[in-house]
């Protein structure tokens, strides 16, 4: 006989992923940005121009750790999904588009590639559309938790083409020798 668990059941159930997927992802994130100070702390970043309309560096940080709060959630429902037969799939594609999310900061403020951190956003931004569509598949809620995640990726690709726009030479800027750029 199959037994169908309780709502109090899958919530505990969903509870116990979420705090092991939600400090996981905050981890990675955290552990991408420490390849090279990123923002201000980093000496190549300074010297670029950027748009008038950026934001404030610390903007960015709380942005990140909301969404990869959110990341981290909508992972722990479709992970709770046993049930679902596109479960795998779905967690195979959040995990190339996670790989394209956390190579994005080395790429940039630590090897100063903008092109290729351009191109990265706009391959990030399909896999995560991509990702979301499964999840809805999934977990309604769960693709409901990466909207946010979208649009930033849709704002961050336009911030990076607007410092690509002013900044025809960024590859080239060569930041002082007095700090090293990437930390291994």
């Amino acid at each position: 006989m199959r037994e169908i668990a309780s709502k109090g059941q899958l919530r505990m159930a969903f509870m116990r992923w979420a705090v092991v997927t939600v400090p996981f992802i905050l981890l990675l994130g955290l552990a991408s940005a420490r390849f090279a100070p990123t923002g201000d702390q980093n000496h190549w970043y300074t010297q670029l121009t950027r748009p008038d309309d950026m934001p404030p560096d610390w903007t960015f940080l709380a942005a990140w750790v909301v969404f990869y709060v959110l990341i981290g959630l909508a992972l722990a429902m479709v992970i709770n999904a046993r049930g679902s037969r596109l479960r795998t799939p779905a967690l195979v594609l959040f995990a190339i588009q996670m790989a394209a999310n956390l190579a994005w900061a080395p790429l940039f403020f630590g090897f100063h590639l903008v092109t290729a951190a351009l191109i990265t956003v706009a391959v990030l931004f399909v896999l995560a559309l991509a990702t979301a569509a499964m999840f809805f598949r999934i977990r309604v809620g769960a693709a409901v938790l990466l909207l946010p995640y979208l649009a930033w990726i849709a704002y961050a690709g336009f911030l990076l083409y607007q410092i690509h726009q002013l900044n025809p030479n960024a590859e080239s800027i060569v930041p002082s020798r007095s700090s090293d750029q990437m930390r291994i």
